[in-house]
């Protein structure tokens, strides 16, 4: 029988290994499907392809970061019912990917790698991943109020910044495909040491009701959607990058 909960009592949390482990999956064939993308994104007259843009910002942003810290989120297991908010679980995804498409312009969309846009990106992208971050964990529904360690979340905002520096330069200066692997699994491990750190700032006090909210989703279909949704994105996007590389074929043979 378990026992009552007693408002503020401090919630101690719990995580499903399996989640986390699915969570670095994600993240990781996300990173590395940006850079393949990122490799395509200027073409050989110096013009930039913004389908591969898209592309990588989609991979970046939406799998590699945002599909991760969902599945994060969902491997975090509290003694009350936790649901999403629907809207601020939107605005997150969107956040993710525009500011992904910008930072990959930024650092290397404008003909060549540029260390000032380099720089700017990286700084862009680190606060955009946590602000998505911490908007995600303020979409949970919860009869719980969070209360943050600053000092906590200050780390957290460096471990993103400078992942997402270290994610930007590998995407631009990186085209073996052994190296590209394993920058990939580098990128996946920042980006769920950003989440996990992230979460381990908040500390969850209970309350004596969750404030209702019409538009909020849960329960553990959700994982199903979010790697089914992730397994369809990723076929598109190689679907693109296939007919990028078949429509260059012939401009790369008149050039020889």
């Amino acid at each position: 029988m378990s026992t009552p909960l007693v408002v503020g009592q401090v919630l101690s949390p719990t995580y499903s290994l399996g989640l986390i482990g699915l969570s670095y999956l994600i993240s990781f064939a996300g990173s590395l499907t940006a850079l393949m993308c990122a490799r395509r994104m200027v073409r050989s007259d110096g013009k930039t392809q913004f389908s591969m843009l898209a592309c990588a910002a989609v991979a970046l942003g939406g799998i590699g970061i945002w599909s991760m810290h969902f599945i994060g989120m969902l491997a975090y297991k509290l003694p009350v019912s936790i649901r999403y908010d629907m809207v601020l679980t939107g605005i997150s995804l969107a956040a993710a990917i525009l500011i992904s498409g910008i930072a990959l312009y930024l650092a290397g969309g404008r003909r060549k790698f540029s260390r000032p846009g380099w720089l700017a990106a990286s700084l862009l992208a680190g606060l955009g991943v946590c602000v998505m971050h911490y908007m995600g964990m303020f979409a949970m529904n919860m009869r719980a109020s969070m209360e943050f360690d600053l000092a906590i979340v200050a780390l957290s905002v460096a471990i993103a910044i400078t992942a997402a520096a270290a994610a930007l330069w590998l995407a631009f200066n990186l085209n073996n495909l052994i190296h590209q692997l394993i920058a990939a699994a580098v990128m996946g491990l920042a980006v769920c040491t950003m989440h996990y750190v992230g979460m381990s700032a908040a500390d969850m006090i209970c309350i004596a009701a969750s404030p209702a909210r019409s538009l909020a989703v849960g329960g553990s279909d959700l994982v199903l959607s979010v790697f089914a949704m992730v397994g369809i994105v990723l076929i598109l996007i190689y679907w693109v990058m296939t007919d990028v590389d078949q429509r260059a074929r012939p401009a790369m043979a008149a050039a020889r």
